[in-house]
Formats: C-alpha cells, structure tokens, sequence
C-alpha cells in the first residue's frame, strides 16, 4: 500500500469513528447500527452484550447533547496494518471518562467495527 493509499484508509477509518462519537453523542441508534457489524460484542470487565442489547441501552439512557455536555472524544491511537484497523478512543460519557478499543475490519470495502472493548478510567 503507498502512501497515498494508507492516507485515504485512515481518512475512511477516522470517518468511521466520527459517526461513533456523533451516535454516541446524539444517541443516533441507526447510525450506531451502521457502523457496527451485526456480530459485534462489546466488551467490558465482567460485561459482555451484543451490539442490539448495547443499542437498546443508548436508546434508554439520557442523551449527552440534551444534558449539555461538550463533545471532548479524541483519537489517542490509530493503527492500519492491512484491512483491520485498532483505534483508541478517549470517551467521555455522561459524567464518566472511557477508554474505548475499537477494533474494525474492512470488508467488502467498508470498514466497519467488530469489537468494542472499553473501561472507565
């Protein structure tokens, strides 16, 4: 891959975390949906759920934009080695602060997240 390649893969997978942190924010479920692979788990100690039972939790829980929080998520980390990608996310939700670790594949040309693995800090 030149670099020219690596840089428009990066842009696709930054793009990808964008509207992460935009569903996370608005509480958009469809836009989480999208993003994420119907066979995702996510992950945290001693919690395990799929991605419908994380998305029926973000539907009932109050919506970060609607209590005034400032939108503060930030890339720590982003690494492309091929079609999958690792990002670490700075994510501040609703009066607590995650780390969040996404794990995406790129498959038939869209980069989509297959793992999210997550923990206050």
């Amino acid at each position: 891959m030149n670099n020219k390649d690596n840089f428009a893969e990066i842009d696709k997978v930054n793009d990808v975390i964008k509207r992460y942190c935009d569903g996370l924010y608005y509480a958009d479920v469809e836009k989480l949906r999208d993003i994420f692979c119907e066979c995702a788990v996510l992950k945290a100690p001693e919690i395990r759920r799929t991605r419908e039972e994380w998305l029926a939790l973000v539907s009932r829980r109050p919506v970060p934009f609607e209590q005034g929080e400032q939108y503060n998520y930030k890339v720590i980390s982003l690494d492309i080695v091929g079609e999958q990608a690792l990002v670490k996310l700075y994510c501040p939700l609703l009066g607590r602060e995650y780390v969040d670790f996404l794990g995406l594949l790129k498959e038939l040309g869209q980069w989509r997240i297959v793992n999210k693995m997550y923990a206050d800090i």
